[in-house]
């Protein structure tokens, strides 16, 4: 059998699972067309049948990632417990987030949000629904969740994001040059530096935060149930 013959056939599946594991490894600013078709062995252009563009390549990345969140939804389904139930699904998000940790950005870079997210989020106000919460709280509960049920947390102060450095050395330059004007600030973010053990998905996303903060909220929902 010749090595055409016995190649397994190029599918859009195939595509964006390799464009995935290439993101994971190289990060997404090595993702191109060329890049992906080099390590899939096939021609370039041989994509564009199942991906018209790099954008429609990113989507479809996107819509892999929630995939993978969706189907670690399905793992928590046996709590009965709304809280035990959202808190396990939260968290089995933020591990899909942890293997790619360019998703964060890249989700929040996408023109439209894809179809799974809203089945996604339709779940979650299920669960809150069935728990007994009106649909005025739910509603209440989504904005105070904000990014947290896809496993990451908006950062919102970040070096970076202000035009700084994220390199520790530079951004430590950075504060110490703030400190005069933003006193508080400038504490607060150097008490708060990462433990080396704590995974982080950026600057202000650890994985203590984002369980206190779930927790946090989890708890507070409760109390307005009661």
């Amino acid at each position: 059998m010749s090595a055409k013959a016995s190649r397994k056939p190029l599918s859009r599946q195939r595509v964006l699972a390799a464009a995935v594991v290439l993101a994971d490894t190289q990060g997404i600013q090595a993702l191109t067309m060329r890049r992906l078709a080099v390590e899939l062995h096939v021609e370039a252009m041989s994509l564009y049948y199942h991906l018209r563009d790099k954008e429609a390549l990113l989507d479809g990345i996107v819509e892999t990632v929630i995939a993978e969140i969706d189907a670690a939804r399905l793992d928590t389904q046996g709590y009965e417990d709304w809280r035990t139930r959202l808190r396990h699904q939260f968290l089995a998000a933020r591990h899909v987030m942890l293997r790619h940790p360019w998703a964060p950005g890249l989700l929040g870079s996408r023109r439209t949000i894809p179809a799974a997210v809203y089945t996604y989020y339709d779940d979650i106000i299920g669960t809150l629904i069935d728990a007994g919460f009106s649909y005025h709280l739910a509603h209440r509960a989504l904005h105070a969740f904000g990014s947290l049920p896809l496993g990451f947390t908006q950062e919102i102060f970040s070096p970076e994001s202000a035009g700084g450095n994220m390199e520790d050395d530079a951004a430590e330059t950075d504060l110490a040059a703030a400190a005069e004007t933003l006193p508080h600030l400038t504490a607060m973010v150097t008490a708060e530096v990462h433990d080396s053990t704590d995974p982080t998905l950026g600057w202000c996303d650890s994985q203590a935060e984002f369980e206190f903060t779930l927790d946090l909220l989890l708890n507070g929902l409760e109390h307005l149930r009661g």
